[in-house]
């Protein structure tokens, strides 16, 4: 009886050791281990839902463009020293895609606390924000700079898209001003166009595109900002740190050369120079 007790006991004891040195191994590479994955596979695979000047495809080539398309090519190349690759998707999947690892990297998304939830991500390779844009010769703006108090007065005409996160934004902010509710862009920058409205209030990104496009223009950064957020890269939660600072420190250094503000720029003039060849 003594033995049969013993040898309960002991198998009792293996089988305890077996579990606890299972439960003690590191979790699988193949969950967390991002860039190794990457440099197995000698690919990037980045999520490309299309946005200009963000992401964008051209029609007839297929090829993929914008300025942060050029940042993932950039560092899937020079970085990760593999090849970048672009998979299709809408914006509405981008963070399905990375939690079923469809793709390493999801472009362009803004940094919120709900998305947050599911994704990890990077430092912000730029922000979005609302921007003011004015007619440079506006007598009422002579001595404005950028404070917010400098454009919210009596008199002064605010055109926004109704129901956007710029109408939200300005309609808390502003206090004496007027606003005017338009229903798209178009009609915003006529209003701009035709001096019924001071200021045209939308999105950065929209209204730099704008501002290159007519020399008569002057863009604002107003401050306090207006509905600022990260606009980043969105990888698995499960990305190690290691890798996810590789790709921080990436992009802070090109944000600090002014790189990314030039890549800016050249993917807002390929959109200026379409528009002008249609």
């Amino acid at each position: 009886m003594a033995r049969s007790i013993s040898r309960k006991v002991g198998g009792g004891m293996v089988c305890l050791t077996a579990a606890l040195t299972l439960l003690m191994q590191p979790a699988a590479h193949a969950d967390t281990q991002t860039w190794e994955n990457v440099h197995k596979a000698g690919v990037l695979r980045c999520g490309a839902a299309i946005a200009a000047p963000y992401v964008m495809r051209d029609a007839a080539s297929g090829q993929y463009s914008g300025y942060f398309v050029e940042l993932c090519r950039d560092f899937a190349e020079n970085v990760l020293k593999v090849k970048a690759q672009f998979v299709d998707t809408s914006w509405d999947n981008q963070v399905a895609g990375i939690q079923s690892g469809k793709w390493d990297m999801a472009m362009a998304l803004n940094m919120t606390p709900e998305r947050a939830k599911a994704v990890a991500f990077s430092v912000p390779a730029t922000d979005y924000q609302i921007s003011l844009l004015i007619n440079a010769k506006n007598p009422k703006f002579s001595a404005a700079g950028s404070n917010l108090a400098d454009f919210d007065k009596p008199g002064v005409t605010i055109a926004v898209i109704s129901g956007t996160a710029a109408d939200k934004a300005v309609s808390g902010a502003i206090k004496q001003a007027t606003l005017m509710r338009l229903p798209g862009s178009d009609e915003t920058r006529m209003a701009l166009m035709s001096k019924r409205a001071d200021i045209l209030a939308d999105a950065n990104d929209t209204n730099h595109l704008f501002a290159m496009a007519n020399s008569w223009v002057k863009e604002v950064t107003p401050v306090p900002a207006l509905a600022k957020q990260g606009v980043s890269f969105a990888l698995s939660r499960e990305t190690p740190a290691e890798d996810l600072a590789q790709l921080d420190a990436y992009l802070t250094e090109r944000r600090a050369s002014g790189e990314i503000d030039k890549l800016v720029d050249q993917a807002s003039a390929q959109i200026i120079a379409g528009q002008k060849a249609q």
